[in-house]
């Protein structure tokens, strides 16, 4: 028995200026940062100074973090982040 040929699904047309952005290319860049008080005062400060460097910073993955010390007591907290940002 033949197949039957499949019904194709019409190809929409794109809207005039609806606000909706099209497709997007990002890239990913990993940083280190560090703080004296905590990790969460290490990504806030990694998350501002990407911010200042970066344009479209779209999220941040914290992938490792450590705390570095200096004969038992705490130097600092450091995190090494994913950040992501869209290019223009």
């Amino acid at each position: 028995m033949p197949a039957r040929p499949r019904k194709q699904t019409p190809t929409p047309t794109p809207k005039a200026s609806t606000g909706q952005r099209g497709p997007s290319v990002a890239r990913v860049t990993e940083i280190s940062a560090t703080s004296p008080r905590s990790l969460d005062a290490a990504v806030k400060a990694g998350i501002q100074r990407a911010n200042e460097t970066l344009r479209h910073v779209s999220s941040v993955w914290v992938k490792e973090q450590q705390v570095n010390l200096d004969d038992g007591k705490v130097l600092n907290y450091q995190v090494n982040m994913l950040v992501t940002f869209v290019l223009e």
